[in-house]
């Protein structure tokens, strides 16, 4: 290897690694040492702007626009993994962090946006609704991802057509993102056998530059399809070095958009009106206390997703609803730290959470329902008539405390951490015919834990981290309870015999219990303008009948995990950099929830003066599967080289129930993300594009129609003409193709999607938009 330097040398090596290690993907087809800190949110993103690799400039300017352009994250700081404070590429984890600069490089419509480039993360999202639901390794639904925001957990659920569990937080509002795939992060909460999401929203470091006093940063932006329109402003004053006041507010909205194909689908539009507010005091040395709000109002209605008369006979019985959503978070913590101090390095954060909608039924497609509801009004008993009111709501409240203590014997580093969390959710849910409990019930889950983490760190080339988490939950109703309690293992082995080289194996469960809906469930389903196929016990009828399930056992994940991080500076020329961190993993998950169908049986009733008959499942229930397995391989690799950088990052992942070799739905099949561009004129004008791949998961069980294989690629063009000024051009969906990105259940009798319009939407079509910001601040 004449010319080439050892890091050079090392650094081919590493991608051939990478090379064999992402073959699958190629095949797949269609069928650390850690600090304290008082102030860990903030210095995260401080690390992921000084650990740029890129030259230095004496202008200002130029520092701004490397940090906004570059696609490097892997330095960015992150506690998700382990709770002590250590950069994402150190962690021997599957561990990602998504920096404010990340958010901004392409500038996001919702959520999903933000993870695109993320393996191992999707969405099952609705075109109608501006919820966000999180899928990491196949894994979703009733809190199997724990979601939190400033430290409150977003426990929201409601049941309908698609993901079973759901959160609200617009883009803009967001600092920073740490994620962690798997149950790798159990200490951090109870039930998260899928992984973590930890969402900062802004502070105010990410406004106030060094050197001034106070700040403001206002913002705005305009986009086709269709008439997409963003307005925000965040601002702060350092009031004393001891004191800090930070707000801001966002205005977001837009019309129904159109698919790839040209199709507008209907009740894609919506607007939010959202704000936060956060107070920090720091009465003493070391002692940090943030007081923290966040609103959100959302308006828009959800419902039938396709259009014209057409197709209304197909979709008989699909409602609309006009809906009008808020969502309040609040957050007290009390941190405290100090170099010298290495017996208390501690953190409680007390949270609240409130999400509640209200709805009122606008639309009825299906004529049938009109002797019920009356002249000229339609719809049933169960899903309601027009003008109908229902709500549902869910307020958690919680607390997390935790503390590290630091010891150190010769070349031996040792931090013990412990703590513990508890929350509590209680679901009322309400409707003008008494109906909405059905699906969604009413009720109150209490969930506990605790755990001790004892991370070791010899020398510069070992690391050991054992820990063990406890787990309590209880749960009532007006006619049952449950309880259970588990203790949850964690060990993980990491070596650096080479600079640069870290390969790890670990060992993690996690344990879900039930949710209040799994357990509770019971009445007829709607029958959405059709026949009513069987009569429950309850005396209701419907197309079948939910049974409740209060003998549900909770879901022990056991996740088994080979990893290697990449981490060289200087390889090729002066100042670069390369990371990477891959990984293999199994998750094997006991007594997995999955709602269930009876065996089929025969029916016969009347519908509009005609004998119907058939063969369907009478009961839905959830229940425990003794067995699901998901593995997989994720590559997350980044090469930064100043004047220019490029990323790829990939996960390919397979599900299946191993009793009966059955695929499990909720599981991505394959995602291959490239990121790269240009920082041009004294760093000045930046370039960015991404292509993201996607195939679609055709490992179904019978009865499901898999979602489309789709290429998207984007671009942005961001220029800083002023060191307060920036302006960016961006193009979403750039080859306008038609997606749509998960299963589906059923199919018509023609060969086309017979419940496309209740479970999924085509995504957005070619979007264009421009933006500007613009900062004030002052000394």
């Amino acid at each position: 290897m004449v010319g080439l330097n050892s890091r050079a040398y090392a650094l081919l090596l590493s991608v051939s690694v990478v090379a064999l290690t992402t073959a699958p993907a190629s095949a797949q087809t269609a069928t650390g040492s850690s600090t304290s800190s008082a102030q860990t949110q903030v210095k995260r993103d401080r690390a992921a702007r000084t650990a740029q690799p890129a030259a230095p400039a004496a202008d200002p300017r130029n520092a701004n626009a490397q940090a906004g352009g570059s696609t490097q994250s892997l330095d960015a700081i992150t506690v998700v993994a382990t709770k002590n404070e250590e950069k994402a590429i150190d962690a021997l984890a599957p561990a990602s962090a998504i920096t404010l600069q990340q958010i901004q490089q392409f500038p996001p419509s919702r959520l999903q946006d933000v993870f695109v480039a993320t393996p191992g993360v999707s969405f099952q999202d609705r075109g109608d609704e501006p919820s966000t639901s999180i899928n990491i390794r196949g894994l979703q639904d009733f809190g199997r991802v724990a979601v939190v925001v400033d430290g409150a957990r977003q426990n929201y659920q409601r049941s309908g057509h698609g993901a079973q569990g759901s959160f609200f937080l617009d883009p803009e509002l967001i600092g920073g993102i740490d994620i962690v795939r798997g149950p790798s992060a159990n200490i951090y909460g109870s039930g998260a056998i899928g992984g973590v999401v930890s969402f900062r929203t802004k502070d105010i470091d990410d406004v106030v530059r060094a050197g001034e006093r106070w700040g403001v940063d206002l913002s705005g932006s305009y986009g086709s399809n269709n008439a997409r329109g963003l307005g925000s402003v965040f601002g702060g004053v350092r009031v004393d070095p001891s004191v800090d006041v930070f707000g801001g507010a966002v205005y977001r909205t837009q019309g129904n958009y159109k698919d790839g194909a040209g199709t507008e689908i209907g009740n894609t539009g919506n607007d939010l009106a959202a704000g936060l507010m956060k107070f920090t005091v720091r009465p003493a040395d070391g002692h940090e206390v943030k007081i923290g709000g966040i609103f959100q109002d959302f308006n828009y209605d959800v419902g039938q997703f396709n259009r014209g008369p057409s197709q209304q006979a197909l979709y008989q019985g699909s409602s609309v609803y006009s809906t009008g959503l808020q969502n309040y978070t609040g957050t007290l913590s009390w941190k405290y730290s100090q170099p010298d101090d290495t017996w208390f390095d501690w953190s409680v954060n007390l949270y609240g959470n409130r999400t509640n909608s209200d709805q009122t039924k606008t639309y009825h497609y299906s004529t049938s329902g009109s002797g019920y509801c009356g002249a000229g009004n339609y719809g049933n008993n169960i899903s309601g008539c027009i003008g109908d009111k229902r709500g549902y709501n869910l307020d958690t409240i919680g607390i997390d405390a935790n503390n590290t203590s630091r010891f150190e014997y010769g070349n031996w580093r040792t931090a013990v951490t412990y703590g513990v969390d508890v929350f509590n959710d209680k679901v009322t849910t309400w409707d003008s015919r008494g109906n909405s409990n059905i699906t969604t019930p009413g009720g109150e889950r209490t969930v506990s834990g605790g755990f001790i983490q004892v991370k070791n760190n010899y020398a510069q080339w070992l690391e050991v981290i054992g820990a063990a988490r406890y787990d309590h939950y209880e749960l009532n109703s007006n006619s049952s309870t449950a309880s259970g309690s588990r203790l949850s293992p964690k060990v993980t082995l990491g070596l650096t015999p080479i600079a640069g080289f870290t390969p790890y194996v670990a060992y993690a469960e996690g344990y879900r219990a039930p949710s209040i809906t799994e357990t509770l469930i019971a009445g007829a389903h709607a029958t959405g303008g059709g026949p009513a196929l069987f009569t429950c016990a309850d005396g209701t009828s419907g197309l079948f009948c939910l049974i409740p399930n209060t003998a549900l056992r909770p879901e022990v994940g056991k996740n088994k995990e080979v990893g290697i991080n990449l981490k060289y500076n200087d390889v090729f020329i002066s100042g670069d950099s390369f990371r990477g961190k891959i990984n293999a993993f199994r998750n094997d998950v006991d007594n997995y929830i999955e709602l269930l169908g009876s065996t089929p049986q025969a029916y016969r009733t009347v519908f509009m003066g005609f004998p119907v008959s058939g063969v369907a499942s009478k009961y839905y229930q959830y229940q425990n599967i003794p067995h699901a397995r998901i593995e997989g391989v994720e590559v997350e690799t980044s090469y930064d080289a100043g004047m220019w950088f490029v990323g790829v990052n990939a996960a390919v992942i397979r599900g299946t129930n191993p009793d009966t070799g059955l695929g499990l739905v909720s599981v991505p099949a394959r995602k291959v993300v490239t990121t790269g561009g240009l920082r041009l004129l004294d760093r000045q004008l930046t370039i960015a594009a991404q292509w993201a791949s996607y195939a679609a998961n055709t490992n179904l069980p019978t009865g499901y129609l898999p979602g489309t294989s789709y290429d998207l690629v984007n671009l942005n063009i961001a220029y800083r003409p002023t060191a307060d000024v920036t302006l960016n051009f961006s193009i979403d969906n750039l080859l306008n193709n038609y997606y749509r990105p998960y299963a589906i259940p059923g199919s018509s009798s023609d060969g086309t999607t017979q419940n496309d319009i209740l479970w999924t939407s085509p995504g957005p079509g070619v979007v264009y938009k421009g933006g500007i910001k613009v900062h004030f601040g002052g000394a």
